[in-house]
Order: C-alpha cells, then structure tokens, then sequence
C-alpha cells in the first residue's frame, strides 16, 4: 500500500473561535484531545480525510501542513525532511483508524477534501518530493497562464494535492493556501449552510467540465475555501 493524505493540519491562534466557526461549516461537533506533542487539538473525521485543528503561535489560522499514511511507518509521526519547508509527516494512520470507530453520528460522511493547494515557485522539487520520494502520483500537469501558471495534481486515496506554481512568486514561496471541500449535492448544501448562517456565494459551473462550485465567505478562518459537486 502506497502513500495516502491521513491528516490535513490547520493551525489557529484561537481553538475555541475556530472550532466553533468550523463546528457551523460542518454541523458536527470536532473530537477535542491533545496531540502527542501537548498541543490542542479538534479533528473532524471527513470520509476520505481528517481535519486537525491545533492550537499554535500563529498570526492568522492557516494550512499549516499534511500528515500523510504509510502503514508500515509505526506509532510514532515523522517527519519528512525537505528543501521546500513545508510541514510534512508520516505516520501509520492509528489515531485515524481509532476515531473512525467512534459512533457514526459524529462522523461527516457526506463531507470529503476535493483538494488542497499548495502555491510554490519551484514545480521540479514538488514533483520530486511528491513523487520520486513520497511516491504519491503526478496525475497531471499543465501550463494554464489564465489559472495562475503551471498545475500540478498529485492524487492518492481519492484526494488531490493540487500546485500552483508561479513563476511571479519568490523564490522561497511554499505554502499551503486553501481547501476544496466536496458535496454530492451543492445545491442542497448550500441551502443548509445558508440557514445555519454561513455566507456562501451563489452556484456556479467549475473550471472542470461538469462540476459546479461555490465560495465560502464566512466560517471558514479566511483560509480560502471552496466547495465542488463533482461531475454526475
């Protein structure tokens, strides 16, 4: 078994305003723990991902990195280093596999991450951490001026890393940027966060062909946030 996305981490100044914000956006209240390193922690079993929400010296809430599954790696997170800085980990995907026993109620099962997007100035060393190391794989990759330069899609366990890399950027310019959440039906879902209060702009047709978006405008920490129905 290969390289999966176990964990999407989301560092916040605040964990209770977060959590509550997030609690909105996903109608499900988050598991509370402490991570292994003594942090705070939320998490949000989605049905191809977790959410983990930590407490942290941080400015503003942000992506803060990935955790990804390699069973045979052990108990114990790793890191995995790069010239890229980013936060990237390895683990053997037990603390996901426990909080899956917990009741289905507190599970979103009709929720999954569609994408997260990584901005960065150098496309060779994504592909060559991404997939000659971690051996995740390069699904495509393309030139699209108007989209904001080279894309790269790298997918495992029905989840995509997609990169954006800009040749406008700094050279030292990595970072996680935002998420793509995805729903069977976005009509529906945008009517219930609407009337849970959530800001949400109005439908519209994806760049894919055959998907429909919507941008999330509030109660989502101002990491930018979309939502997708994928094509029928």
């Amino acid at each position: 078994m290969g390289v999966t996305f176990d964990r999407v981490v989301i560092a916040v100044p605040e964990l209770g305003i977060a959590v509550e914000q997030y609690q909105r956006l996903f109608l499900t209240p988050a598991f509370i723990s402490e991570s292994p390193h003594g942090q705070p922690t939320a998490r949000w079993p989605l049905r191809n991902t977790v959410i983990e929400m930590v407490q942290s010296a941080v400015g503003r809430p942000c992506v803060q990195g990935l955790v990804l599954k390699l069973p045979e790696a052990g108990s114990l997170e790793q890191i995995v280093p790069n010239t890229m800085g980013l936060d990237l980990r390895i683990c053997g995907g037990q603390s996901t596999a426990d909080l899956r026993l917990q009741p289905a109620a507190a599970q979103c099962e009709d929720l999954s991450v569609d994408h997260v997007v990584l901005r960065t100035s150098d496309a060779s060393a994504c592909i060559e951490l991404f997939t000659d190391e971690l051996g995740i794989r390069l699904a495509l990759d393309k030139t699209v001026p108007e989209w904001g330069g080279r894309m790269l899609f790298f997918r495992a366990g029905k989840l995509t890393l997609e990169v954006i890399a800009s040749q406008k950027s700094g050279s030292n310019d990595n970072a996680f940027w935002g998420l793509a959440y995805q729903f069977a039906d976005l009509a529906t879902a945008v009517k219930d966060l609407v009337a849970r209060g959530v800001d949400v702009s109005a439908i519209r047709e994806g760049r894919k062909p055959g998907t429909f978006v919507a941008t999330v405008k509030s109660h989502a920490l101002e990491i930018p946030t979309l939502l997708i129905q994928p094509p029928s």
